[in-house]
C-alpha cells in the first residue's frame, strides 16, 4: 500500500486537564484532499496545528513521508515548513498591508528572491486567482469572498506541497461557500498540492474530498472516502452527517 504522506499514530494532547486528542490515528495521502470533520470544539484545528508545528503532542508519533516530525533536524523541519501553507479561519490578512504586500509576505520574509522575482510571483498568482487590479486595496475594502481569494493567493505563492485549510468558508453565504470549495478543488487539481481541510460544511464538502476523517471525543471515529462515510453504520457518524445530535 502507498506510504502516507502524513501519519498520526496514537497522538495525545491535553491542555491543562482537558484532553483534546486521545489517541488519534490518521492517514493523509500525497496529492489528495483530506477533509477532517467533527463537532465544534472537538480539536480539529488543534490537529492542524500539530502538522505545522504550532503545537507539540504529549505522546504518540506524527510522521512526514515516513520521518518522525519530532526527530527531524532543524534543516529538515525548516524545509517542511517552507513547503507548507496555512489558510486560517479568519484569513489572517494584515489590515495595515495592501493586497500585494499581504500576498508577498511569505516570500519577503522566508525566501531569498529578489524584489522583481517576488513581484512576478505575486502577480502570477493574482492572475491565476482572477484578482488582478486590487493589489493596492486593503482587506477592509474587500468582500468576504475576495478576502478568501487573497488569502488563498498568499497560501499558494510559495508553491507549497501541503496546504492546511482551517474552516475556509466561515462567515460566507451558501453561494460563496460553494465558490470557495470549487476554488480549493480547482487549484488543488491544477497545482497538485496535498490539502487538509477542516470543515463542518456537510454534505457540500464531500464534493471536493478524496478522503474524509471524523474526529469525535479525541479520536478518529472514521476515515475513508466520501461514499464510505455516507454509507457508514456507525451511529455517531450517521447522526453527525445527518445533522442530529
Amino acid at each position: 500500500m502507498t506510504q502516507p504522506f502524513i501519519e498520526f499514530k496514537n497522538v495525545r494532547k491535553s491542555f491543562d486537564s482537558n484532553p483534546v486528542m486521545q489517541g488519534v490515528d490518521l492517514l493523509i495521502y500525497k496529492g489528495e484532499i483530506t477533509v477532517v470533520i467533527g463537532k465544534s470544539g472537538c480539536g480539529k484545528s488543534v490537529l492542524l496545528k500539530h502538522i505545522i508545528g504550532l503545537e507539540t503532542q504529549d505522546s504518540g508519533v506524527i510522521s512526514i513521508a515516513g520521518q518522525d516530525l519530532a526527530n527531524m533536524d532543524r534543516e529538515a523541519r525548516k524545509r517542511f515548513k517552507q513547503k507548507t501553507s496555512y489558510m486560517f479561519q479568519n484569513n489572517a490578512l494584515f489590515d495595515s498591508l495592501n493586497v500585494f504586500d499581504n500576498i508577498a509576505l511569505p516570500l519577503a520574509e522566508g525566501s531569498s528572491l529578489s524584489k522583481k522575482e517576488i513581484r512576478d510571483r505575486v502577480f502570477m498568482r493574482m492572475e491565476q486567482l482572477e484578482i488582478l487590479g486590487i493589489e493596492g486595496r486593503y482587506s477592509t475594502q474587500l468582500s468576504g469572498g475576495m478576502r478568501k481569494r487573497v488569502a488563498l493567493a498568499r497560501a499558494l505563492v510559495t508553491d507549497p506541497d501541503l496546504v492546511l485549510f482551517d474552516e475556509p468558508t466561515t462567515g460566507l453565504d451558501p453561494v460563496r461557500k460553494n465558490a470557495v470549495h470549487s476554488m480549493i478543488k480547482e487549484y488543488q487539481e491544477r497545482f497538485g498540492f496535498t490539502a487538509v481541510v477542516v470543515s463542518h460544511e456537510i454534505p457540500e464538502i464531500f464534493e471536493i474530498a478524496q478522503r474524509v476523517a471524523m474526529l469525535d471525543k479525541g479520536r478518529i471515529l472514521f476515515q475513508g472516502n466520501p461514499e464510505e462515510i455516507q454509507g457508514s453504520t456507525i451511529d455517531q457518524v450517521r447522526s453527525f452527517i445527518n445533522g442530529r445530535e
